[in-house]
């Protein structure tokens, strides 16, 4: 058990994330943890809270996205793009696209159009059809910027003809569901930026939700859409899975261990640890102890110290995850670019630890202090990914 590294002397400068790809740029030192009281030289990265209002969201599977009903209120988008977005996801049900489909669609259209259907100025023809802005990027038009290849201007000018088009490409992609957003957007669109997707994922997850009944917390199995049961290598459509099956045995900040914060998850020695989203390594390393030893390659005791061999993982939207007290080296290095479940380590109990167990934060704003820590519990379970709580 650990309370995972807290600050000394903070060090924090203020980053915008955008493309995951260039996020990484502070050098980061880490110290070492006891109880709470241990340090790091700490990164804080930027990003966007969730939506309060969607904290208690069912989720139902089987929900009908209407296109004609009232739009709920997000701040970054108006109600004529919050109905563009209702048409991609409609589309999506329609085609019985599983909802990571419509998570990844939406986050295009985000990216492409800011959810605008816009005409061209080079393209004249689309100038005199209904259309809600007016680009110049070569001849794209629409939500998905579609060139002629996908079809006429008339056809590229209407929202339920692009998403299909859209969706049409997006499945044939090979193993969809499982890459990285980014990845299965820019083998559609081949765009000239192609992390920039990203960081449209974790709004594009939240409005999926508003819309379609809760839609981004269902994973996939055997064909049916199930809530709240992502874990591993099931990912559900927001993006994120629990890292290991195993359920809560010490939790975040309590009463009796205020310094704790994360939570710890039940896990017998070497049980695979997942990414629990897509992301890039920021950390990957040994921790040293309260007496500066880096002895990792063994079990390590209580108040020893350290988070042993632990991960830490920036994601799209500011999000960072930790993952501490591996069983060996982890799998994955710093800067290396990580799909969700991916395996990145195996569980085990060096550093601050009496026994074998996987200690896991959440960070939010790319604050890797104690300042940025949130509960890891409502947060993964808000994106159908419940820790020890999978079916």
């Amino acid at each position: 058990m650990t309370a995972g590294p807290a600050v000394a002397g903070q060090v924090r400068r203020k980053l915008r994330v955008g493309v995951l790809a260039t996020a990484v740029t502070a050098a980061l030192a880490l110290l070492c943890c006891v109880g709470g009281a241990g340090a790091f030289f700490l990164t804080e990265l930027g990003g966007d809270g969730d939506d309060p209002k969607l904290a208690a969201l069912s989720c139902d599977p089987a929900y009908q996205v209407n296109l004609t009903g009232d739009m709920p209120r997000f701040a970054e988008y108006g109600e004529r793009q919050l109905r563009n977005a209702a048409v991609i996801i409609k589309v999506g049900q329609d085609m019985k696209v599983p909802a990571r489909g419509w998570v990844i669609a939406l986050a295009t259209a985000m990216q492409e159009s800011a959810l605008r259907n816009l005409a061209n100025s080079t393209v004249p023809a689309s100038l005199a059809l209904p259309h809600e802005g007016v680009g110049a990027d070569h001849d794209s038009l629409g939500l998905f910027q579609q060139r002629p290849g996908w079809g006429s201007v008339e056809q590229r000018m209407t929202p339920s003809y692009t998403a299909r088009k859209f969706y049409q490409k997006m499945v044939k992609v090979p193993n969809w569901q499982q890459r990285p957003l980014t990845v299965v957007a820019q083998q559609v669109q081949v765009s000239a930026y192609p992390d920039a997707y990203a960081k449209h994922e974790e709004l594009a997850g939240r409005i999926v939700d508003a819309l379609a009944g809760g839609a981004a917390r269902t994973v996939e199995i055997a064909g049916k859409a199930v809530c709240d049961a992502a874990a591993g290598d099931r990912i559900a459509a927001s993006g994120w899975t629990a890292p290991l099956p195993g359920g809560v045995v010490s939790g975040f900040r309590t009463t009796a261990r205020p310094s704790h914060h994360g939570v710890d998850l039940a896990a017998s020695k070497g049980t695979p640890i997942h990414a629990a989203s897509a992301g890039r390594v920021l950390v990957a390393r040994c921790d040293p102890d309260s007496a500066g030893r880096k002895d990792c390659d063994r079990d390590g005791w209580p108040n020893k110290g350290g988070c042993g061999w632990f991960v830490d993982i920036l994601h799209a939207g500011g999000f960072i995850t930790r993952y501490c007290h591996m069983v060996e080296r982890p799998r994955v290095v710093p800067g290396q670019s990580v799909a969700a479940g991916e395996v990145i380590g195996l569980s085990g109990s060096s550093g601050n630890s009496s026994g074998p167990h996987l200690h896991f934060e959440v960070h939010r704003n790319g604050d890797r202090s104690s300042n940025g820590a949130d509960n890891p519990v409502p947060f993964m379970r808000k994106r159908g990914a419940p820790l020890g709580e999978t079916e």
